[in-house]
């Protein structure tokens, strides 16, 4: 066997970016505040590149990738890679005119921002009309720069770009496009840039091309599976380039599999895990003559693999493949950089964990295995088998199951339309009613309390004492903004998931597990890994006394099981289906609590609803009823006069708008600022007929919109809704933003709805307070 499988070798799609102490996030903040200048930024960001590069050169990977690093969003890179770049952003140049496509500034929006297919990363869409030209700048093309880069340091890399299919699919057209128009009416053109970029890389000396193309995971059309052929065909043809890897991930390629198999490009990378069934599927595939990387170790979770498994499927795909590398399912950038940056996880929970530092270590171990045989890494391989397997302490919880078993699916609230007429007479609001989604931005003062109190460098009563002064500060400027229902700001939380799995059994914490959402915006997904449960209320007493403070009514604020489990990492030995119906029945708990304690507004928000959406449609509809089990379980049983709110951001909700509806939240609050709306026509047309809130205000973008853009954009929500049923709110939580941008952009907000509401319900009576 040793003899035999010589040639295999071992590859990654893509390792996570930010530094092992974020000091990418640094770097870039620091930039946008001027402390330091563009020359430091590029400093930093070569050198996290090197250190990448030199890591998995340590380790023992064959086939290192480069071009997988970004300031800020790797789509957005392509965008401004070939020049596809809005005329708005027109005088503006280099990094300016970059973050400034990324976050907008004072006068000019962003570009629409939304969920990178099923994960929680975000990228920025490219926006694109018929007369968009793709020209690639020979002296600035980052593919080929930092190709040269790992030369330099003696390192062969195989270049990443995002494939051409999936950029255009990803796009949108602009808004003053023509109708008719559809981005992937641009795929000659962009080819034609490929082609010239290739030829580029061809002439710095690379080996090899890998293009991502996960679109190919999802369902696609006959004219799209042609387009795919096409554009592989006229890539193959380009003289003198590197060979080319088609990469999708996922999920399965289906029917991409044969169409990619004709064409020249001579290898394809498989995910394997998200798409297990391809192994299956490459036995008389064509591909005798190509070569196969076997993406058999996850780059989504945080659990070992199962070696003895992976290596058994690497093995079966021996006889027909030209060549086999062994690699990850996905690029590395969705874990964490290392577990030994972690020292207080549960010994019970550690073993079988692998962050991207140890995932490439079994990527290593499996390729030496199948090059010089099992026997040769045995002992390596029943170490970590030991480890995969290893009991998980407090993995279950036996009356958690009773309880479930007994309960169902909780005892269904009655007709919306009776609900609503309730709450109508139960404390009344004016139309449009205002209001935020939760967080309000946290302050230096509040992060170093918090960090002062975990640290033990204050005690309990100074720390309760410094919240309870920060949330009356944030009633009393609600108050004086004039917003209508109002939240206690959240100074406590440090993450709408983290916060509720520190409180809830079954879910364990990491210190540096940082990974990237979106920008400098890095979250710590928790570990959950066992039987999920409640042992004491988690936000009543917060909720209660921003209550205490004010006559206006205060919403309680909880993250929904979905988005629990979507911004986690989930246990792989059970059905999400009932892990997701354990934490909903814990925020079943908390939300009876909250409603006892006289809460009568509850938001439970669920931005990750479209996330976690499969991407065949075949597999959608089990997740959907699953995913609306939950919700509803979890806001079962309250009364009528309790206001159910659900929050939804940056994602394609106007491909769920069903689902939504199936939630029976009383108002749904979504994203719409950078998608002017769209979303609002799309749950109209859908026979949406409950409450809205549509996002006024960007907060992902440091601007301020102003009184007149926030007006139009409710006389365009109330093209579609009725002022009886319309929000107004932001698009998100105000955590990442400062004082300085939210205060005057929610004075504008409460300017705008009053604007609009004396115009569309003149006769409306003065809001009549809690």
């Amino acid at each position: 066997m040793a003899d035999s499988m010589a040639t295999v070798q071992t590859t990654v799609l893509g390792y996570p970016r930010i530094g092992a102490r974020r000091e990418l996030k640094r770097a870039t903040e620091g930039y946008w505040s001027g402390r330091i200048d563009a020359a430091a930024l590029r400093d930093t960001a070569a050198r996290l590149r090197r250190d990448t590069w030199e890591t998995l050169r340590a380790a023992g990977i064959d086939v290192i990738p480069s071009h997988t690093f970004s300031l800020y969003d790797h789509v957005l890179d392509h965008a401004v890679l070939f020049g596809a770049i809005p005329d708005r952003f027109a005088g503006l140049a280099g990094l300016d005119r970059y973050f400034a496509m990324a976050r907008g500034t004072a006068d000019v929006r962003p570009l629409e921002m939304t969920k990178w297919f099923d994960t929680n990363y975000h990228y920025l869409v490219p926006e694109l009309r018929p007369d968009t030209t793709f020209t690639v700048d020979h002296a600035q093309a980052a593919p080929v720069r930092e190709f040269r880069e790992a030369a330099a340091a003696g390192i062969d890399t195989r270049p990443v770009l995002l494939g051409p299919l999936t950029f255009l699919l990803l796009a949108k057209p602009a808004v003053d496009a023509p109708k008719d128009f559809r981005p992937l009416d641009l795929l000659g053109p962009l080819t034609e840039a490929y082609a010239d970029l290739l030829e580029q890389l061809g002439a710095a000396g690379a080996s090899w091309v890998q293009l991502d193309e996960p679109a190919l995971a999802a369902d696609r059309t006959p004219e799209e599976l042609a387009a795919v052929g096409a554009a592989y065909d006229r890539l193959g043809s380009v003289p003198n380039r590197p060979k080319l890897m088609v990469a999708t991930y996922f999920g399965p390629i289906g029917a991409a599999l044969p169409v990619l198999a004709r064409t020249p490009v001579e290898g394809l990378a498989l995910d394997l895990v998200a798409g297990a069934s391809d192994a299956d599927r490459v036995f008389g595939a064509g591909l005798s003559d190509k070569t196969v990387v076997a993406g058999l170790v996850d780059g989504r979770n945080v659990w070992r693999t199962d070696l003895p498994r992976a290596l058994s499927t690497a093995a079966s795909l021996l006889g027909s493949v030209g060549e086999l590398m062994v690699g990850t399912s996905c690029s590395l950038l969705h874990v964490p950089l290392d577990l030994d940056l972690e020292d207080d996880l549960p010994p019970g929970v550690r073993g079988p964990l692998a962050f991207a530092r140890q995932k490439v270590d079994e990527v290593v171990l499996l390729g030496r295995a199948l090059r010089e045989g099992r026997q040769a890494v045995e002992r390596e391989l029943a170490e970590a088998e030991a480890q995969r397997t290893a009991t998980r302490s407090g993995a279950v919880d036996s009356g958690v199951r009773a309880r479930l078993a007994s309960l169902g699916q909780g005892t269904p609230r009655p007709d919306y339309a009776e609900r609503a007429r309730t709450q109508a007479t139960a404390g009344r609001l004016p139309a449009l009613p205002t209001t935020t989604l939760g967080s309000f931005p946290q302050t230096a003062e509040i992060r170093r309390t918090r960090a002062d109190f975990r640290a033990g460098r204050i005690d309990e009563p100074t720390y309760r004492a410094r919240m309870r002064a920060e949330i009356d500060a944030v009633i009393a400027l609600q108050e004086d903004i004039g917003l209508d229902v109002l939240v206690h700001g959240e100074p406590e939380r440090n993450d709408m998931v983290q916060y509720f799995a520190e409180r809830l059994a079954g879910f364990a914490s990491t210190t540096n597990g940082w990974v990237q959402s979106y920008g400098t915006r890095y979250v710590r997904p928790p570990i959950l890994y066992g039987d999920v449960a409640r042992p004491e209320p988690m936000t009543v007493e917060w909720t209660t006394y921003a209550q205490s403070r004010t006559d206006h009514p205060v919403k309680g604020m909880l993250t929904g099981p979905v988005t629990m489990l979507a911004w986690s990492f989930v246990r792989d030995d059970q059905p999400l289906a009932e892990t997701a119906a354990q934490v909903a029945l814990a925020l079943r708990d908390e939300i009876h609590d909250l409603e006892s304690a006289g809460i009568r507004f509850i938001q439970v928000d669920e931005p990750a609803l479209r996330e976690l959406l499969p991407l065949h449609v075949a597999d959608q509809p089990a997740y959907v009823e699953w995913a609306v089990a939950a919700f509803r379980l979890a806001t079962s049983g309250v009364a009528d006069r309790t206001q159910i709110h659900s929050h939804m951001c940056y994602s394609e909700f106007g491909e769920i708008v069903d689902t939504i509806g199936a939630l029976d939240a009383d108002v749904t609050s979504v994203e719409a600022a950078r998608s002017r709306m769209e979303l609002v026509g799309d749950l109209a047309r859908a026979g949406y007929r409950r409450g809205i809130g549509p996002g006024v205000y960007d907060i992902h973008s440091p601007r301020v919109p102003s009184v007149e853009e926030i007006e139009e954009s409710l006389r365009l929500a109330l093209e579609a809704v009725p002022a009886d049923r319309l929000w107004v709110n932001p698009d998100c939580g105000l955590k990442t933003r400062g004082y300085a941008e939210a205060e005057p952009a929610l004075r504008n907000m409460v300017e705008a709805a009053r604007r609009v509401r004396d115009t569309a319900t003149p006769d409306a009576p003065a809001p009549r307070r809690r």
